[in-house]
């Protein structure tokens, strides 16, 4: 199995998992992500413990792309420091851009590099970005 099959696979599971689809009790911060494009939208919300992401979700429809993304950036980056969080955001648009291609920069990133070959799918990319770009205005905003 090479390596695209198993990203494709992964991307696939996690459009369909539930585990990061939910709403928060009692979340700190709220804020709605949007695709015009596509239509994709999502909500997430976050629960701030001092500057640590102590638990986040979201809820929302789109494809399965968008979907996918949104729930591997929760998973990498629950748990973490604010400050964390912003720079693998950083990193993860980067990667979608093509601006950072530095393989070992990129580990950082988990399973969230796979979406690394979608900077070959312009209509595509913002589906990927949506919910990185809509943390990244959440933590800005805090």
């Amino acid at each position: 199995m090479d390596l695209n099959s198993i990203y494709t696979e992964l991307i696939m599971e996690h459009s369909t998992s539930k585990h990061n689809k939910r709403k928060l009790e009692n979340p700190n911060i709220h804020e709605k992500g949007h695709n015009p494009s596509c239509g994709d939208e999502i909500t997430l919300e976050l629960k701030l413990k001092e500057d640590i992401i102590e638990d986040l979700a979201f809820t929302g429809q789109g494809c399965a792309i968008s979907q996918a993304s949104t729930s591997i950036m929760i998973d990498l980056i629950k748990g973490k420091p604010i400050e964390e969080a912003l720079k693998l955001t950083e990193t993860f648009i980067g990667m979608i851009k093509r601006e950072i291609i530095d393989d070992e920069e990129l580990y950082a990133l988990e399973d969230a590099m796979a979406f690394k070959n979608i900077s070959n799918m312009p209509a595509r990319v913002k589906c990927a970005v949506l919910a990185w770009h809509t943390l990244k205005e959440a933590l800005d905003n805090r």
